[in-house]
């Protein structure tokens, strides 16, 4: 297997469990200190369960992205991942500063190595070429 596609199926494994993570934090499990800071141990309040729906609907898409660059699913997507790509790639390296800087000890030990796989792996997608997709036509 590519190295570059096996880093497309390794964003959108490890995004899978982030997208669990914050259904979780949806439904009320009490996980608030690794999460948004810290500020709310145990169950969140209604408005950052909410936020964190938003925020697996948001991985979900960048995801689609990843995948669709590497031409693993989403071949709708193939054309403008190109330039996606690196809308994903500046969303990785903001969460990972972001996961960083954290207050939250818990939340910077679980998800800043959480977020440098997920930098690395859509970067290692990003510089890669362009795939033909199901026509054989090269993507941008």
């Amino acid at each position: 297997m590519d190295v570059r596609r096996f880093a497309a199926i390794l964003h959108a494994v490890v995004t899978a469990l982030v997208v669990a993570f914050q259904l979780a934090l949806a439904i009320g499990v009490p996980w608030g200190e690794y999460a948004m800071g810290g500020a709310f141990p145990g169950q969140l309040p209604t408005a950052l369960r909410t936020a964190a729906v938003a925020q697996a609907l948001v991985l979900l898409a960048l995801t689609a992205v990843v995948l669709a660059r590497q031409r693993v699913a989403l071949a709708r997507l193939a054309h403008p991942s190109g330039w996606l790509i690196w809308v994903v790639v500046a969303f990785a390296a903001l969460s990972l500063v972001l996961n960083l800087l954290t207050p939250s000890a818990g939340e910077r030990a679980v998800w800043s190595p959480v977020a440098l796989v997920l930098l690395l792996t859509s970067l290692l997608v990003a510089t890669g070429p362009a795939l033909p997709n199901l026509h054989g036509r090269v993507g941008r």
